[in-house]
């Protein structure tokens, strides 16, 4: 029988041991939700299932913009929790594009059971389409479920998946409510499309914020003005982009 040689044993080594990753970043401030201004680091992940047309990080997954073979690489489980340690925080944000999909991967929940060591809560921020696993769901402390609207450009049956919007509904559900829906609007009328969607999904209003679409703080600015009126109108809650109000799009931020 013939030993197999290192080169055709690393790459898979190297796959268990690691995940597709954008940025590793921190400390910086989480700029949207329940949880804004508080301090966090983040873990954006690459990938993703959906493709909206006005993602600001589209840099995680589009390669009709971006270089992926620049923008993403293979990590190892043990240089991102170095990383996490060094930042100091006690907060840290698994983003993306989508961080679920990565979920299934033997580094993943290696990952999760390091950050618990570190003593950190683990945020998630997802889209919705994808429910976490057992193992996923018995390390996160929050997840900020982002479902989107017509206007990402995704047709419906890929953006709404509605038995796994009943899980997130459910965790939301749970003890101390572990879930919000976060939602991105452009127009007054988006407001109504988001009572619409809640109403259908039995979504509890007192989990639903709203947040104004904009890459600048003009944007978001204007957004708030315009929208502000109807969210409270409708009983949801308002989040701004705290981060984007500061940075802009600057990255790592």
């Amino acid at each position: 029988m013939t030993t197999p040689t290192s080169s055709t044993t690393a790459p898979q080594v190297a796959t268990r041991e690691t995940l597709t990753v954008s940025e590793v970043f921190g400390p910086t401030i989480q700029g949207e939700g329940p949880y804004t201004g508080r301090q966090v680091g983040f873990i954006r992940l690459g990938g993703c299932n959906l493709h909206c047309s006005w993602c600001d990080t589209p840099y995680t997954w589009d390669a009709s913009r971006h270089d992926l073979r620049l923008e993403l690489g293979r990590r190892t489980v043990s240089s991102i929790l170095a990383h996490i340690d060094a930042m100091d925080v006690d907060t840290v944000v698994l983003s993306g594009g989508e961080p679920l999909l990565q979920q299934r991967q033997p580094a993943w929940d290696r990952l999760l059971h390091g950050l618990a060591t570190l003593g950190v809560d683990i945020h998630v921020e997802t889209n919705g389409t994808v429910a976490p696993t057992t193992i996923t769901h018995g390390y996160v402390a929050h997840y900020s479920v982002s479902p989107k609207l017509a206007h990402a450009g995704d047709p419906e049956d890929a953006r709404i998946v509605p038995e796994v919007l009943a899980t997130y509904r459910r965790i939301a559900a749970e003890p101390e409510g572990p879930a919000v829906f976060k939602f991105v609007a452009r127009t007054r009328r988006d407001i109504l499309d988001i009572a619409k969607l809640v109403q259908d999904h039995q979504l509890d209003h007192r989990t639903v914020w709203v947040m104004p679409e904009g890459t600048t703080a003009d944007e978001v600015l204007d957004g708030t003005r315009d929208l502000i009126g109807d969210v409270l109108a409708a009983g949801f809650n308002f989040t701004t982009r705290l981060h984007t109000l500061i940075w802009g799009q600057e990255r790592a931020r």
